[in-house]
């Protein structure tokens, strides 16, 4: 990995031209079987600004605790519904460590609102009855998860709020907790129950 940036800096730099017009020489000195490609700072559509980070994460966060209080009401799996649980209360220090970022950094948080993808997974698992709800809430939270994760990493390491990005920090480990509780309880419930 090491080599590879030494000689795409290289090449850049002889790129960038000392006012001839020669082409440089193909380095063909070394080839390499194996690239390590680092992962990009921000993830496809994860927000680095500070409104829409506060926009996303407030709205993931409702949808979690919304998702999970349905849940709550119809599930017969005490495992699925101790996740859940597990999800209002997590989440709902997500949303209050968001908040006090932004206060520190002199922001309003609106209310949240969810975007009609999350609407959509919600209603369904509204609408889903007692013998398919757990299967289609796991899966929708392992796709929320993944979202999350992304946009608060993205946020960590590209965000353009000290407070905030320290925020998001902190809320990583605590996703992927939850990811790694996803799995474990994906491997007990059917996939075809949903």
């Amino acid at each position: 990995m090491k080599r590879f940036t030494l000689l795409a800096a290289t090449a850049m730099l002889s790129a960038c031209g000392t006012g001839d017009n020669q082409t440089p020489a193909a380095d063909t000195t070394t080839t390499e079987t194996t690239m390590e490609t680092p992962a990009p700072a921000t993830a496809p559509g994860a927000p680095t600004d500070a409104a829409g980070y506060i926009a996303k994460a407030g709205a993931g966060d409702m949808w979690e605790i919304e998702s999970s209080k349905a849940l709550r009401a119809k599930s017969q799996r005490d495992d699925v519904k101790a996740f859940a649980q597990m999800m209002i209360d997590n989440h709902g220090e997500a949303t209050a460590k968001v908040k006090a970022a932004a206060g520190a950094a002199s922001l309003t948080v609106p209310p949240p609102a969810l975007d009609p993808d999350q609407q959509m997974m919600l209603d369904e698992i509204k609408a889903a009855d007692a013998a398919s709800i757990d299967a289609v809430y796991l899966r929708h939270q392992q796709t929320a998860h993944d979202a999350a994760l992304a946009l608060h990493r993205a946020y960590a390491t590209g965000g353009d709020t000290p407070s905030l990005k320290a925020a998001a920090g902190e809320i990583v480990p605590v996703v992927e907790k939850h990811i790694a509780e996803l799995r474990k309880l994906t491997q007990a419930v059917p996939a075809d129950a949903g």
